[in-house]
């Protein structure tokens, strides 16, 4: 391919400004880092805090923490999937009401983790 040719687009797809398709990575990449975050944490969870008399509570809540950045790692994949198709096909992008279940899930969790750290 020459240098500076952008490939051939399929023929349903409109052409996309660079910038928003590499916004879209980045935002992608902050999702995956949020879901890192959350699976490291939960394991520091579990293997440097201990509490008397609650040490189900603290593997649960690690579990429950592990399993949030799982379920972030999926979510941040799918939105960047289709804010990508969306994109490239021209059509609006959907609401969602995925960051505000996130958020509340995440205060939940601070509350959580804040509560342990009270408690021991």
């Amino acid at each position: 391919m020459a240098q500076g040719v952008p490939p051939a687009a399929a023929p349903d797809e409109v052409p996309v400004d660079y910038r928003f398709l590499l916004a879209n990575e980045r935002t992608f990449l902050a999702w995956m880092r949020t879901a890192l975050a959350l699976i490291a944490g939960g394991l520091a969870l579990d293997q440097f805090v201990r509490v008397e008399h609650a040490e189900g509570l603290v593997v649960a809540i690690a579990i429950t923490i592990v399993a949030a950045g799982a379920v972030v790692a999926i979510v941040g994949t799918y939105r960047w999937s289709r804010t990508d198709r969306a994109m490239r096909h021209g059509t609006p992008l959907a609401r969602t009401p995925v960051l505000i279940v996130v958020g509340t899930l995440f205060a939940i969790m601070a509350v959580l983790v804040t509560g342990i750290i009270v408690v021991s």
